[in-house]
């Protein structure tokens, strides 16, 4: 999740690439340069965000200036809703000359993590059950299990024949999974009337039936390397406003100890496209994705996880939340393989200065998307199991074809507008407001994302 850390921030760090009717007599940095800031964001899945961070540049004698040499990054944060984010990542386009590295440690802990069954719709979601003053609650923990994740992973970029380039990388995935842990979570708060109770979640339910195998409810430690091919002809890479990004790669993902029957290939590939439609005022940008598994056995929480060819920031969460399909429940989609889909138009309303800095505020409305692919086969085959596992009689009464596979691959859909605050086009403040079209993907009609960035 790219961080939200205050004007402060956009005024402290230099751009990273050139730009269009920039500043160009400005003074040129060279050495080092750094400082340690907050990091703050809100996600309507996470909370608020509170932590550190830095960003430490290398600019060397600035010949290279406004591109760096080398970059170091690091942050601590935690937020109000029991998720913590811990990495430190490298990169550069010297270190090796003509290759950009970029090499990245997290580790994510997430006492609360979203679980909502398999296969989209086919999974029926009920909001009374974890809201607290309805007759129906259960649990505000019913829809969570615990999940703990650290990650490493180093990648390398080449150049074929421009705009073409390849990729290849090696990391690793440690997941910790398991049921919430109710007195930990307890712990937190005097008092009472804000304590979980103690009872069986849906995750607990799915481990229970087999929907969840033993040999994956507790997760496990998986080597991967992947490679690829990158079609760039973007005019930038912050804010791009024309041109095309496109890649395709293969991830083989490995098993160690008791999770060596689980060896899988997945194959990703996306299209991101951007159209000026009028200079310096509209951009329509739009982007295609899919990831599918290819061969073998995948265990479910790998496939909460977006595979990348290099990481450009901490969290790719699978289907669902502000870094995929905004105003749909963070992993509400899960299934061996999805495919998704966010346009939107980039609109700059009005440009000012302050100082030397040129600032713009931008409007991008925008319509998000996300199916499944390929399904959980065995999922509510046998009826009884389908009534123990989820008893929505309510709900199925709306929806008398839930379980069919009428549903299956319908349609996620999901729309909203962002408000945007950019400094010299590369330092973007983005507020999203995103709401599903359907109640069976959130039962909140307002979610709100405060963070940096556009979304692609």
């Amino acid at each position: 999740m790219k961080k939200l850390t205050l004007l402060l921030l956009l005024a402290a760090v230099p751009s990273l690439y050139a730009q269009e009717g920039a500043d160009t007599t400005r003074k040129v940095r060279q050495g080092w340069t750094f400082g340690v800031l907050p990091s703050v964001a809100y996600d309507a899945d996470l909370g608020l965000q509170l932590g550190a961070l830095t960003n430490i540049y290398y600019f060397g004698d600035g010949s290279t200036y406004p591109e760096y040499l080398h970059s170091i990054y690091a942050e601590a944060a935690y937020t109000t809703k029991h998720y913590g984010l811990f990495r430190l990542s490298y990169d550069s386009r010297y270190l090796i000359p003509g290759h950009r590295l970029s090499v990245d440690m997290s580790y994510l802990p997430d006492l609360m993590c979203d679980f909502y069954g398999f296969n989209g719709y086919q999974s029926a979601y009920n909001s009374a059950y974890s809201t607290q003053d309805d007759p129906d609650y259960i649990s505000r923990a019913y829809y969570k299990y615990r999940r703990d994740m650290f990650r490493f992973s180093a990648d390398l970029q080449g150049e074929l024949s421009s705009p073409w380039y390849w990729n290849a990388g090696v990391g690793v995935l440690h997941y910790s999974v398991g049921s919430v842990d109710v007195e930990r979570l307890n712990s937190y708060t005097k008092d009472e009337s804000k304590h979980l109770p103690d009872t069986t979640t849906l995750f607990d339910q799915y481990v229970s039936l087999g929907y969840i195998k033993a040999g994956e409810a507790n997760g496990g430690t998986h080597p991967y390397l992947h490679g690829g091919l990158t079609f760039d002809t973007r005019d930038r890479q912050q804010n791009p406003r024309r041109g095309i990004h496109a890649d395709a790669f293969l991830t083989y993902y490995a098993g160690l100890g008791d999770m060596a029957e689980y060896n899988d290939l997945k194959f990703n590939a996306a299209w991101r496209q951007y159209i000026q439609l009028l200079p310096q005022r509209l951009t329509f940008a739009y982007r295609l994705g899919t990831q599918l598994n290819v061969a073998g056995e995948s265990p479910f929480y790998l496939n909460t996880y977006l595979n990348q060819l290099y990481m450009q920031r901490v969290v790719y969460e699978g289907l669902g939340g502000g870094n995929s399909i905004r105003g749909i429940m963070r992993n509400r989609i899960l299934a061996r393989g999805v495919a998704f889909a966010n346009v939107e138009f980039r609109v700059q309303v009005a440009h000012f200065n302050i100082g030397k800095n040129l600032f713009y505020i931008g409007l991008n409305p925008f319509v998000d998307a996300g199916m499944v692919v390929q399904p959980y086969d065995d999922v509510y085959a046998d009826p009884q199991r389908a009534e123990y596992l989820i008893t929505y009689t309510d709900v199925l009464a709306e929806s008398p074809s839930l379980y069919d596979n009428s549903r299956l691959h319908a349609l996620h859909l999901s729309g909203g507008c962002g408000l945007k605050v950019a400094m010299n086009d590369n330092f973007v403040l983005s507020v999203d407001w995103a709401t599903a079209f359907d109640k069976q993907d959130n039962g909140k009609f307002s979610n709100l994302y405060v963070k940096m960035g556009y979304m692609f």
